[in-house]
């Protein structure tokens, strides 16, 4: 392909005038900045919600935060508390009665099917405008105010601190759950901790992208980054910057009437980038050494390096 033919095919799939103008708008840069902010959080607990299987627990935290936030619409209370506290009860929920990926999905399809009629009902009787009950489905990035970026860089700063802080356990109980009970690790409070932080970055992550789009932003860029590298630490920081490209590329995109969307970005990612994965390779979780680990009697749970 020439470089003329390239240029050309750029032009009809990206307007650069367009675009250039819209990112001078206050509302542009603030949709960019909660991308960005979201596709942090996104990247960092996505590798650890694929190696868990728990994409099916993601899809129903951000139905239920879905219900939350219409019950919250047809009571006159903010939106994003209704949110949260739906997406919080659907992962005390799933952290406290479903620990076996065999259990989980069968609570999960349950409360999914009860948190989604809910919904349906609360939309339904809501006597307003039918965009404002809409949005909750398809988000409202370009609406999202600097009461919004606050929360959701507390959110951040909340997830960075909690992996941060059990980064190694967690990981730990994640590849071999069994050996790290039996190593005294927390696995059960490790669980309902880690859904916990899931379930609040999907109810945030709903207001801003919506529901539709919740599971493909946290569960697309960490499979793509596992069909990449072998290592946990890299899986994490690809997984990330998949993320990051997906969300603001995304929006960068859809600025132009001829972009794609956030969803459309990110889901380019896996097939393209599993050509580059070694063929027959195992998935991520089985290819960690983790599950081989010794960890000495009476060790602390938390920020220690496992076996040192």
């Amino acid at each position: 392909m020439t470089n003329d033919r390239l240029v050309d095919m750029l032009d009809h799939l990206f307007a650069f005038d367009i675009t250039a103008h819209l990112l001078r708008h206050d509302f542009v840069q603030q949709a960019l900045i909660a991308a960005a902010l979201l596709g942090l959080v996104a990247g960092l607990i996505g590798p650890f919600v694929v190696m868990r299987q728990m994409s099916f627990a993601v899809h129903g935290s951000s139905e239920l935060s879905l219900t939350g936030a219409a019950f919250a619409l047809l009571s006159g209370l903010p939106v994003g508390v209704g949110a949260l506290v739906g997406s919080a009860l659907a992962a005390a929920l799933f952290g406290i009665l479903g620990q076996r990926a065999r259990e989980r999905d069968s609570v999960i399809g349950v409360v999914l099917a009860f948190g989604m009629g809910l919904a349906v009902l609360f939309i339904h009787l809501y006597p307003g405008r039918t965009g404002t009950s809409f949005a909750l489905l398809t988000g409202q990035i370009v609406g999202v105010g600097y009461s919004g970026l606050t929360m959701l860089a507390l959110i951040c700063v909340l997830v960075v601190a909690a992996l941060a802080i059990c980064y190694r356990p967690l990981l730990f109980a994640t590849v071999d759950p069994e050996v790290a009970a039996a190593r005294g690790v927390p696995v059960r409070t490790l669980s309902i901790v880690f859904a916990a932080l899931v379930g609040v970055v999907a109810a945030q992550a709903v207001q801003i992208v919506g529901a539709l789009l919740v599971m493909s932003l946290l569960i697309t860029p960490a499979a793509a980054a596992a069909r990449v590298v072998t290592a946990p630490a890299a899986a994490i920081l690809t997984s990330v910057v998949f993320a990051e490209v997906a969300a603001v590329g995304g929006i960068v995109l859809s600025l132009t009437p001829r972009g794609t969307g956030v969803g459309v970005c990110g889901h380019h990612l896996l097939p393209d980038l599993s050509d580059l994965s070694t063929a027959g390779a195992p998935p991520l979780r089985q290819r960690l050494s983790w599950s081989h680990t010794v960890v000495k009697p009476g060790a602390p749970t938390c920020g220690r390096r496992w076996g040192s």
